[in-house]
């Protein structure tokens, strides 16, 4: 039986805590950022996971896979470029195209930062339990294309 609260929520609520949600997120894991001294913010570690994944993809590949704008992203770059984490090198098969590559030194990070992002990631688990996070996932995916397809 569903109690009155659950019966009055719409969509509109569910946005706004799935924004609110997003916002905790962002906020704890600058957080962990500062207090783990990795000199890095939040959208950097954006953009040096989307490298970990994956090496030599396009500026505008990355600027798609982080939500970030053309403008913000050249910024981002740049800064990861001083930090000697990701250099940017002409496209062979596009010259007006830059691909971007994670350095010796950004492996050098990946490898430090591991083990914090680990336990973070591992504390979230233990907390929800997977078969929550899961449910979860379904249910934000379902909703992704529920929007995108509106």
């Amino acid at each position: 039986m569903m109690t009155e609260k659950q019966e009055r929520i719409t969509s509109r609520d569910c946005i706004l805590q799935l924004i609110r949600t997003r916002m905790a997120s962002r906020q704890a894991m600058q957080r962990l950022l500062k207090n783990s001294n990795a000199g890095i913010t939040f959208e950097m570690l954006q953009i040096m996971s989307c490298l970990w994944n994956e090496q030599g993809i396009s500026q505008q590949k990355l600027a798609e896979r982080t939500s970030k704008d053309k403008a913000c992203l050249t910024s981002l770059m740049t800064n990861l470029e001083r930090k000697g984490y990701v250099c940017r090198r002409e496209d062979p098969k596009d010259r007006r195209n830059k691909l971007v590559y994670l350095t010796d030194q950004g492996e050098a990070f990946r490898q430090w930062i591991a083990p914090t992002l680990a336990a973070y990631y591992k504390r979230l688990e233990d907390i929800l339990g997977t078969d929550n996070l899961q449910q979860t996932e379904d249910l934000l995916k379902k909703l992704q294309h529920a929007i995108e397809t509106y």
